[in-house]
């Protein structure tokens, strides 16, 4: 570790102020904090002589993605290297760390996107570096290039002269075309720990002479959401913001954030389902100054921890949460459950999405107070389902239950001597039943009696059921039901009765569909006067026409209802 950690960059003229994130940016491999995996490879690559001609550097804003590529360029370019620590004395390595070096070349992709850019730039690579080892390309947000930007660096990119080296960097790598992804070495940088940023923040304001509190440069830390970058920049602005010794108080006044006292009194109240009492903590916040859509961010943050806490992980995992107020999260996790967490979540996430457009923030943002406050305890609905499962034998009585009313199934008579499958032993306790040649068109009428559908409706139609084997049945129909017996063997169907044959008779048994081959379906002549056609039966008719049947073939579809044809005036 070199001295640089602790004291300020000292490239940039005295009598020019430079922000925090400039004057403390990293100078050596060492001092990337959270990165140590790529620090690693990066100082082994050069150790080793394996440095390759192109890098990809991918992460979130702020990670340190362009503060690597200038050490790596340091480390490659210095004057008494290659060396894994670059000397940070040499002229140099002064150049590349103020950005001045002309052999060293660092764009962006934003304002430079376009194929002459990337022209330009094709014919300048031939030429050799002025005084370092390497010209050295230092793209930024390289995913802002356009496509034919892309396909001019292409060819350069994959065999490019041996005195050259191109190092990306993005936020956006899924933007990056596969075949410039496939020429890089990638290295992706790591949201850093807010414990990490807290430790760089205290070495600043220590380098700065300033006094602060714990609390406060830990709370800056967790509102940085693993970016240096960012919390470095909140301390620029906390820094010209409070006088003397900073407070957890300065940095809620200048973000316009809650305490910690006034989060958990609001969160209390709304698992409470206390609505008058949560609006009454929403306005004193407000009347604090605290503004609204920060106030829903805080919140939505505060319960990502008591779902991570009610899913059973230990406070370590919080990332908004102080230490102090973890027994707070883990309680009201456990108070609330998962569901009710998510659903909370999912109001405020939301919220806060239209709060974005809207200029009637704070009634949004008491909205989304007021439906938190009547939810219902989600987690309870299991709870509930079994209650009503246990009270109607075991499953909830919906269409897939027994059939009633006109959709009962018709009863074959039983054979005398039969006895019924209601009073067996075995059915009653949920064994194996014998199948017979008794007892067989009675399980084919519960196996319908647990299924519902049109093709269920055209199964009831069947005359007789024989069994071949002990477990394979035979369903006959008539020779006018042929449609209903090809709809009832197709595969899926044919699955379908016998899953429910199977939850009959205790084990797995196969059915088949026949037709009945004789002339038993000659009308009799003493039949008695036909019934009034129903609506079923009139569908049955109809799609046993050929025209209906064969366009039933072709789409995979069955008919689901019949329309009269209209009148004539």
């Amino acid at each position: 570790m070199t001295n640089s950690s602790q004291n300020a960059d000292t490239t940039q003229p005295a009598d020019q102020y430079v922000v925090v994130a400039r004057r403390y940016r990293p100078q050596v491999f060492d001092e990337l904090i959270g990165q140590q995996h790529v620090a690693q490879a990066l100082s082994n690559a050069i150790a080793t002589n394996r440095v390759g001609h192109a890098y990809l550097f991918t992460g979130a804003r702020g990670v340190g993605e362009t503060s690597a590529a200038r050490i790596f360029a340091k480390a490659l370019n210095c004057e008494h290297g290659p060396a894994a620590v670059p000397c940070n004395r040499c002229d140099i390595c002064q150049s590349i760390s103020s950005g001045e070096d002309i052999d060293v070349l660092e764009s962006d992709g934003a304002s430079n996107r376009g194929i002459d850019e990337i022209r330009q730039l094709r014919q300048n690579v031939g030429v050799r570096p002025s005084r370092s080892r390497f010209k050295i390309y230092i793209i930024d947000e390289v995913h802002m290039l356009t496509r034919e930007a892309f396909n001019a660096l292409l060819k350069t990119l994959e065999e490019p002269p041996e005195h050259v080296k191109f190092i990306f960097c993005t936020t956006e790598p899924t933007k990056i075309p596969i075949t410039i992804l496939s020429r890089c070495q990638r290295f992706d940088f790591a949201g850093i720990l807010t414990g990490s940023i807290a430790k760089r923040l205290r070495q600043i304001v220590e380098s700065e002479g300033v006094e602060a509190d714990d609390d406060a440069l830990e709370f800056l830390a967790r509102r940085a959401a693993g970016s240096m970058r960012d919390s470095q920049s909140l301390l620029e602005q906390l820094l010209a913001f409070a006088t003397g010794r900073i407070t957890l108080n300065d940095v809620h006044g200048m973000l316009g954030t809650a305490g910690e006292e006034r989060m958990e009194a609001l969160v209390g109240r709304l698992a409470a389902r206390e609505a008058v009492a949560a609006l009454a903590e929403f306005n004193a916040a407000v009347s604090e100054g605290v503004d609204a859509a920060q106030l829903i961010e805080q919140l939505l943050g505060y319960f990502r921890d008591c779902m991570v806490a009610a899913a059973g992980c230990p406070a370590e995992s919080f990332t908004y949460a102080s230490p102090s107020g973890a027994q707070e999260v883990e309680e009201t996790g456990k108070r609330l459950g998962i569901q009710t967490i998510l659903a909370v979540m999912q109001i405020l996430d939301q919220t806060l999405s239209r709060m974005r457009f809207s200029t009637q923030g704070r009634i949004l943002a008491e909205l989304a107070l007021m439906r938190i406050c009547h939810l219902e305890d989600l987690d309870e609905l299991p709870e509930l389902i079994a209650v009503l499962q246990s009270g109607s034998g075991g499953r909830l009585e919906s269409s897939h239950g027994p059939a009633t009313g006109a959709r009962a199934v018709k009863k074959k008579p039983e054979l005398s001597g039969t006895p019924s499958l209601a009073a067996s032993p075995t059915m009653e306790s949920g064994g194996a039943v014998e199948i017979t040649s008794g007892n067989a068109a009675e399980i084919w009428d519960r196996a319908l009696s647990k299924m519902s559908g049109m093709v269920v409706e055209q199964a009831k139609d069947f005359d007789h059921v024989s069994i071949f084997e002990p477990d394979r049945l035979v369903v006959y129909f008539k020779q006018r039901y042929t449609l209903a017996k090809s709809s009832c063997e197709r595969p899926e169907q044919a699955a379908r009765f016998e899953r429910a044959l199977a939850e009959v008779a205790g084990r797995p048994i196969r059915v088949e569909f026949k037709v009945r081959q004789d002339s038993s379906d000659d009308p009799e002549p003493d039949r008695p006067p036909a019934k009034v056609v129903s609506s079923y039966q009139r569908m049955t008719e109809i799609a046993n026409h050929p025209m209906v049947h064969r366009a039933g073939e072709l789409f995979g579809a069955q008919p689901i209802r019949v329309d009269d044809p209209p009148k004539q005036k």
